[in-house]
């Protein structure tokens, strides 16, 4: 005969105390003397209760389920973020639902919008510009938006994406590099950031700065568009790429054209994927910190739902990680 499953009326029984009390002490929502808590603590253990998720919803009001919005899953730096804020949500009892918006601002709106009625707070990544963002400020939720927005009074965590190119260019401004190029994104925010942090330190040190653009942030484009910065009339001795995947790309574009790298040219990237270290030669980047960018963020977004003070604005500080694909001018 199957056993049957305890339920609070069990546990309330055998307790001796009501259902009500049980419950209140299951979802934290009293505290009751030592002594009674010691006896529902071990009759819960004794009869193997669990309570219900859905009951407990229905009691406090929250899920217990968090959502996070990203743009495109199958980018490294995207999924170290993923991975960080699973990590602190798991550790608080929450259960993570993404959503990847596949660089789509036409969907994003409304599967944010549809996200936003199942969760108790979300993690937003967007590439919507910040006066089309208004409508996420309004939502009855809490939400922590990852990068810089200056004009919302919305909580966020961002990387010092002016502050990483600048130290990645003067790094190769060292080096003896005079002609710079740029390969962008400029559909994103961060790039309009690091474009202006190379720019800076290149006006610095009176040097020019050559800017390309791309259609997306993926290692398609940079295999794409090399060949046209490479087989020009003079190609540049430094390309410093939007992220790393844009990098691997021309690398290995670049080298099936016959060019040395870094001899003929140093190339750089930003994020410090996986597969930059394995890449030959191994790709220069700014280490952005990904993962722990994602567990701040989740750290914050529960300190928000749970009522505690946060700072409404938290960076994350970057660090250059020198590999072989770039060198000195000889």
């Amino acid at each position: 005969m199957k056993k049957s499953v305890p339920t609070i009326r069990d546990v309330a029984a055998a307790a001796g105390v009501s259902t009500a009390t049980v419950s209140k002490f299951v979802n934290g929502a009293q505290r009751f003397s030592p002594p009674v808590e010691d006896t529902i603590k071990r009759v819960i253990a004794e009869l193997g209760y669990r309570s219900n998720p859905l009951a407990q919803s229905m009691i406090t009001g929250r899920t217990k389920t968090v959502g996070l919005s990203v743009l495109d899953i199958s980018n490294p730096h995207f999924t170290s973020i993923v991975k960080g804020a699973n990590r602190v949500a798991q550790a608080h009892g929450y259960t993570v639902l993404l959503v990847d918006t596949e660089e789509n601002p036409d969907r994003e709106r409304h599967l944010l919008e549809a996200l936003s009625r199942r969760v108790d707070g979300m993690l937003v990544f967007s590439r919507l510009q910040e006066a089309e963002l208004g409508w996420l400020v309004e939502m009855d939720r809490p939400l922590v938006f990852f990068g810089r927005m200056p004009g919302l009074e919305m909580p966020t965590v961002a990387g010092d994406d002016q502050r990483a190119a600048y130290m990645l260019t003067r790094h190769l401004v060292t080096q003896g590099h005079r002609r710079f190029a740029y390969l962008g994104f400029s559909r994103s925010r961060r790039d309009e950031e690091r474009r202006d942090g190379v720019r800076e330190c290149l006006a610095a040190h009176g040097q020019q700065l050559t800017v390309y653009d791309t259609d997306s942030p993926s290692s398609l484009e940079g295999e794409r568009i090399c060949s046209s910065i490479m087989l020009g009339a003079e190609h540049p001795d430094a390309l410093i790429c939007y992220n790393d995947l844009m990098a691997l790309g021309f690398m290995k574009a670049a080298q099936t054209l016959g060019f040395r790298l870094p001899g003929d040219m140093s190339v750089a990237g930003f994020d410090n994927i996986q597969f930059g270290n394995y890449s030959s030669p191994a790709l220069t980047t700014v280490d952005l910190q990904s993962e722990r960018m994602g567990a701040t963020a989740m750290e914050k977004l529960l300190a928000i739902i749970d009522g505690k003070p946060t700072e409404r604005c938290t960076r994350i500080e970057p660090q250059l990680i020198l590999r072989a694909s770039t060198s000195c001018r000889t």
